[in-house]
């Protein structure tokens, strides 16, 4: 797939995880040797999404002025199509549905989605970032994949205030073990990995997560790293990048 045909699902408009969208845009729109989309670029999240795209395109007006005038690419292309959604069936095409489902991220956080994806009897789960969730469990019940996150701080400092914020939002491991157990996907796998409490010594390394959800769970797990490839099919395998 062309990055300029990509569709955008967004799980909560918390800053680290809407930063790189501009970028995303705005990159494929650019002519080739890179991407050229020539259609509006489709964006879909919770409420907010709508209001924050439209001022995505008001921001960035100069610089879109700029490359039409210069570049001539076309103004359809960088336009943003954004919707505000609700859970169900957000997205079906082409064989592909997704849908969308509350997480708890926080009381303050809402609403926080995640996404399952059905694509020919094989579905992907994203749990977003969310506390430990009935609601996951129910839609990955039976899935080819589980993807979660996770936050775990080590004991020394698990006690400090920024610690407990951090852990307060997120899923222990030894809950999305309970997660696991329960929903038993063919491969769980995780991502948004946060070390509550700070990087460098005092951040879990990922032995330590693995060895904390075998307390609850025995099954297959992976710890998810940039630009990991997960091939699902009869088996789900699991290819990471060359160690350079």
């Amino acid at each position: 797939m062309r990055l300029g045909e990509v569709k955008l699902f967004v799980t909560h408009l918390h800053s680290d995880h809407v930063n790189g969208i501009v970028d995303l845009w705005l990159t494929g729109w650019l002519p080739p040797p890179c991407c050229r989309r020539t259609t509006p670029f489709v964006m879909i999240g919770p409420e907010g999404t709508k209001n924050m795209a439209a001022h995505l395109e008001e921001a960035f007006m100069p610089d879109i002025r700029i490359r039409m005038a210069d570049e001539k690419l076309p103004r359809e292309g960088v336009r943003i199509d954004a919707k505000d959604i609700t859970p169900g069936v957000v997205y079906e095409a082409n064989g592909v549905k997704v849908t969308a489902f509350e997480v708890d991220h926080g009381d303050e956080i809402r609403p926080a989605y995640g996404y399952r994806i059905d694509y020919r009897g094989r579905s992907v789960v994203l749990s977003g970032d969310t506390r430990f969730s009935q609601n996951v469990i129910k839609f990955a019940t039976g899935a080819d994949l589980l993807v979660h996150e996770v936050s775990m701080a080590k004991p020394e400092v698990a006690q400090t205030e920024a610690a407990k914020r951090i852990l307060a939002h997120h899923t222990s491991p030894q809950e999305a073990g309970r997660v696991f157990s329960t929903a038993k996907p063919r491969l769980a796998v995780y991502a948004h990995i946060s070390a509550a409490g700070g990087a460098g010594p005092t951040a879990p390394q990922p032995a330590e997560y693995i060895a904390a959800t075998r307390d609850t769970y025995n099954g297959p797990l992976e710890f998810g790293e940039d630009l990991m490839t997960i091939n699902i099919g009869d088996a789900v395998t699991v290819e990471r990048p060359a160690k350079k």
